[in-house]
């Protein structure tokens, strides 16, 4: 499949795709995620190895809509989870401050 990443264009396929990722130790993921051969990768690490360009050239949407269109499944970035709410014991104690700052 052609793409174009980073305004250059690349000619894509699956294979390929997991081939160069064989081996290749997948990095804690923060953003945006792709399962290859039942690895989840970052999207921006995929790039950085399929198109051999810096991960500051690419933006990881590119990047999901081509592995997406290849049949890849890609997930977005998890919401950070909920605050657990604060007791009413530990809102005054927040409010209040430390004791000897003043």
């Amino acid at each position: 499949m052609r793409c174009v990443i980073a305004r250059f264009p690349f000619d894509l396929f699956k294979n390929e795709v997991e081939d160069s990722m064989k081996g290749i130790k997948p990095e804690p993921v923060t953003g945006d995620a792709v399962v290859i051969s039942r690895r989840v990768y970052p999207v921006k690490q995929v790039g950085e190895v399929i198109t051999r360009q810096d991960r500051r050239d690419f933006s990881a949407a590119e990047v999901t809509r081509a592995l997406t269109r290849l049949g890849f499944t890609c997930r977005p970035a998890e919401p950070p989870a909920p605050a657990v709410p604060l007791t009413p014991l530990e809102t005054a104690s927040a409010l209040l401050g430390t004791p000897g700052s003043v």
